[in-house]
């Protein structure tokens, strides 16, 4: 009966040091960016960004599908290397800031294609619209920081078009779409 108890006692502790659910990071926005790419007048690249996000994530090893993300862009942070120019896609022709400050991504799906790689299905919301989008994703890596902390990492593309969220301004069929990239580096909560 006593190695009865013993192999329960051993059984129980390794069952209690496995992680029974997923685990929850903070965003470090630091290390992390939200990129746009999108054809100037179809001559050439304009590459800009939103120099404010912030956000948080769940991810479990054991059932990826459990997954969640949540992203909220402070969209009057843009940044294209041009201030007259963001202050143009700051105004009602483009973002329209003063009544959209943010863009948010909240994930509704998690679906791993291959190793490190998924699809991240989520509802966007820009410019006052909410759509269902795609994320193509990789997961970067994950480990120790120099700092005490665990870190894990993803980045992910997806396309939108502008006119689905409402901003119609037209600069010609080379610049309806936009590429999105988001980078992110989340420090596990204790």
């Amino acid at each position: 009966m006593n190695k009865y108890y013993f192999v329960l006692n051993i059984l129980t502790v390794f069952i209690l040091s496995v992680p029974l659910h997923a685990e929850n990071y903070d965003i470090d926005g630091e290390h992390g960016i939200v990129e746009f790419k999108i054809k100037h007048l179809g001559y050439s690249w304009l590459v800009g960004r939103f120099n404010r996000f912030e956000g948080n994530f769940s991810y479990d090893e054991k059932n990826p599908a459990a997954s969640k993300i949540e992203v909220t862009i402070d969209t009057t942070s843009i940044d294209s290397n041009h201030a007259e120019r963001d202050k143009h896609l700051r105004s009602k022709d483009f973002l329209d800031v003063s009544t959209y400050p943010t863009a948010k991504f909240t994930s509704i799906s998690f679906m791993e294609s291959s190793n490190d790689k998924a699809q991240l299905i989520g509802d966007f919301t820009l410019h006052g619209v909410t759509r269902k989008i795609t994320l193509e994703l990789e997961h970067v890596g994950h480990g120790n920081d120099p700092w005490g902390g665990y870190r894990r990492g993803f980045s992910g593309s997806t396309i939108l078009t502008l006119k689905d969220y409402g901003i119609t301004t037209d600069l010609g069929p080379a610049s309806r779409q936009v590429e999105m990239f988001i980078s992110i580096e989340g420090v596990r909560r204790k």
